[in-house]
C-alpha cells in the first residue's frame, strides 16, 4: 500500500518525507486555508517535497470551468493531481483531462457506482470517505471492497485513495482489503509509528543496559 498525508503543512510533510514512507500528498480548500502563503506558491512547495502526486482541488463547478482551473494547476508542477468532485460535470470534466494526459483525482466518493463511473471516465485515482461513512453509520469498508473487487474484476488502473482517515485501524483494514492508497492526517501517521509495549521495550532495554559492565 502507499502511503500518503493529508496536508498542506510544509513542516509536516518535510517530516513525514523523512521518515522515508511518503509516497505523495491530498489537499483540499480547508487544509489550504490554514496554511500563511498563498495557495500556489504553497501547492509548488509541497510539489518539491515529494516526487509523489500531489492532489490540489479544483474549485469551478461547472466542466468547462473546470477544465480550464484543472489546465492552470496543471502547469505548477508535473506531478500535479486535479481533485474533482464526483458528479455530472466533474465527470465530463475529467474524460477531456484524461485525454489531454492531466491526471484526475475524484474525490467526495461515497459509493461504488460513482467509483465504477469515475474510472471510466479515466479518473487515475477515486477517493472514498470512510469517515465520513462511518459518521452516519455505514460500513466504510465494504464500500472500498466493492470498489476494489470491481476495479480488479475489470482490470481497471484507476487507483483508490482511501480518505477521511479517522485512526490506524483504517489504514491496517483498508491495507488488508488490498486498496492501493490510504491518505492519511499527520497525528494518524504518528500513531502508526507508535506502540506503548515498544515504548516499555525500550525503556526496559535501556534500564538493564545501565547495568551491564562497561
Amino acid at each position: 500500500m502507499k502511503l500518503f498525508l493529508d496536508s498542506a503543512n510544509l513542516e509536516e510533510i518535510r517530516e513525514v518525507a523523512g521518515w522515508g514512507v511518503l509516497d505523495g500528498v491530498t489537499t483540499n480548500p480547508s487544509l489550504c486555508s490554514k496554511e500563511n502563503v498563498t495557495f500556489e506558491d504553497n501547492i509548488r512547495a509541497i510539489c518539491a517535497l515529494t516526487p509523489g502526486p500531489v492532489s490540489a482541488e479544483c474549485v469551478s463547478l461547472r466542466a468547462e470551468e473546470i477544465v480550464v482551473e484543472a489546465r492552470a494547476l496543471a502547469k505548477i508542477a508535473p506531478n500535479i493531481a486535479v481533485k474533482i468532485p464526483v458528479g455530472l460535470e466533474g465527470l465530463k470534466a475529467t474524460k477531456t483531462l484524461h485525454g489531454e494526459g492531466i491526471a484526475v483525482n475524484m474525490t467526495l466518493v461515497f459509493s461504488s457506482g460513482q467509483a465504477l463511473l469515475a474510472a471510466k471516465a479515466g479518473a487515475r485515482f477515486v477517493s472514498p470517505f470512510i469517515g465520513r461513512l462511518d459518521d452516519v453509520s455505514e460500513d466504510s469498508m465494504a464500500l472500498i471492497e466493492e470498489i476494489v473487487t470491481i476495479f480488479e474484476n475489470y482490470g481497471l488502473e484507476t487507483e483508490v485513495i482511501v480518505a477521511s482517515v479517522r485512526h490506524p485501524r483504517h489504514v491496517i483494514e483498508a491495507a488488508l482489503i488490498g486498496a492501493h492508497i490510504a491518505t492519511v492526517p499527520y497525528a494518524v501517521m504518528q500513531k502508526l509509528v507508535k506502540h506503548p509495549l515498544t515504548d516499555i521495550g525500550i525503556e526496559r532495554f535501556l534500564a538493564d543496559w545501565g547495568k551491564v559492565k562497561k
